[in-house]
């Protein structure tokens, strides 16, 4: 990267004078540098301690990966204390003072519980990808990990989320002082350059649809399943049918994880099977698919997952494959990101099938996207953007669109 991106721009000179910052920013867009930057300048400067409290394991090895490429000619000394992992190792890190300490909820909870770490020193506290770890269950955590570092106003806080849910707008009115709120996208924005589709589909059907996609996108994909069981099923299968594709999951220990993602970076995997524990720890710049096999259980994650293509100014595509009676999950994931989504009819789903299940939905509010339509299916129907009923089905027989950078 040889340019500022946007939240860098307007983050860090602020976080280089101390100041608490609330940054709204799309996944994939630098957050990671936004306060990493100003962190290590201030503690070179002022001989400061920094916390970086992170949702997933995945992400906090990347985030120290980063902070390390730009501080370690510093002399940067880094502790990471994540769930997997060599609990007298972490403390080894910890006794050669760490000048950040890098850590998911749980496991610093464990290290304050054993008093092997002290949180009082701490001046610079980060909470990177915030909505994520309170959708995860972790508010209990970090009431805690608040009650052990110093006051608002003897530290500065930095919190940075895609997303801004009632409990972050609390964290800034009880342990923030005056932030300066950056936003450089509305929060659940998604990234423009990321095609969104949905296809509606009979859950019996799924698999030979996704059969179809993967035989149409010759390059890396990033498949999102509900649970854990689902995944490891789904990725079997995938590999019985000829695949490189591999699973990532909290049923996986740390070394299997690591081993999955550095795979798949490296092209071992052309596809990874991931549950949402893992959506905010894969950054990977050249994914060029992302399918929900299953829509989220909730309309953040969707930004979240989708959020993984389109990286760092490139296109991306992601593809939804929704059953005839998610309408309600697929009209709030429209509000969320105030646009209006091209739903496509599979083949498995007669009309009046979906006509009985009412996946017929009024528009969102804020802004529509322009629909585009192919002709990857035999029959297929963009949803009016006005409220009050669909459009007809639109048949054609033009050849499918082509990418020519795919």
């Amino acid at each position: 990267m040889t340019q500022e991106t946007p939240i860098q721009h307007q983050s860090i000179p602020a976080a280089i004078e101390g100041k608490d910052i609330i940054g709204i920013a799309q996944t994939g867009t630098g957050k990671t540098l936004a306060f990493g930057i100003p962190m290590i300048q201030r503690i070179a400067e002022h001989r400061a301690r920094g916390l970086v409290v992170l949702p997933t394991r995945e992400l906090a090895l990347q985030v120290n990966d980063m902070l390390q490429k730009i501080g370690h000619p510093l002399g940067l000394r880094t502790a990471v204390l994540i769930g997997g992992e060599s609990m007298p190792r972490q403390i080894d890190q910890l006794r050669q003072g760490p000048h950040i300490i890098i850590a998911t909820p749980g496991r610093l909870i464990d290290h304050l519980g054993e008093k092997t770490v002290s949180l009082g020193n701490i001046t610079i506290l980060v909470l990177d990808e915030a909505d994520r770890m309170f959708d995860m269950g972790f508010a209990p955590q970090i009431r805690i990990i608040f009650e052990a570092l110093p006051e608002p106003g003897k530290r500065q806080t930095m919190l940075f989320s895609a997303t801004m849910p009632d409990t972050i707008v609390s964290i800034a009115t009880r342990h923030m002082t005056l932030p300066v709120r950056v936003e450089v996208a509305p929060a659940g924005t998604t990234i423009e350059a990321t095609e969104q589709e949905i296809y509606i589909v009979k859950k019996e059907s799924k698999i030979s649809l996704l059969e179809t996609l993967l035989r149409e996108h010759a390059g890396t994909i990033l498949i999102f399943s509900r649970t854990k069981h689902g995944a490891s099923k789904l990725a079997r299968h995938l590999r019985d049918i000829g695949e490189r594709a591999v699973e990532i999951h909290s049923n996986k220990t740390m070394g299997q994880r690591r081993e999955a993602l550095e795979g798949f970076k490296k092209g071992k995997y052309r596809v990874l099977v991931a549950t949402d524990i893992a959506a905010r720890g894969i950054n990977v710049v050249n994914i060029e698919l992302v399918v929900n096999f299953d829509i989220p259980e909730s309309s953040e994650d969707y930004v979240h997952r989708i959020g993984r293509t389109g990286r760092a100014g490139r296109e991306g595509k992601a593809i939804s494959l929704a059953t005839p009676d998610q309408q309600g999950e697929i009209r709030a994931i429209e509000r969320l990101i105030r646009k209006t989504l091209l739903v496509k009819r599979h083949e498995s789903v007669s009309e009046e099938l979906l006509a009985l299940q009412k996946v017929m939905r009024p528009r969102p509010r804020g802004r529509t996207s322009r629909h585009q339509q192919s002709a990857s299916w035999p029959t297929q129907r963009s949803f009016s953007p006005r409220s009050g009923g669909p459009r007809p089905f639109v048949r054609t027989n033009r050849a499918p669109r082509t990418n020519p950078h795919r």
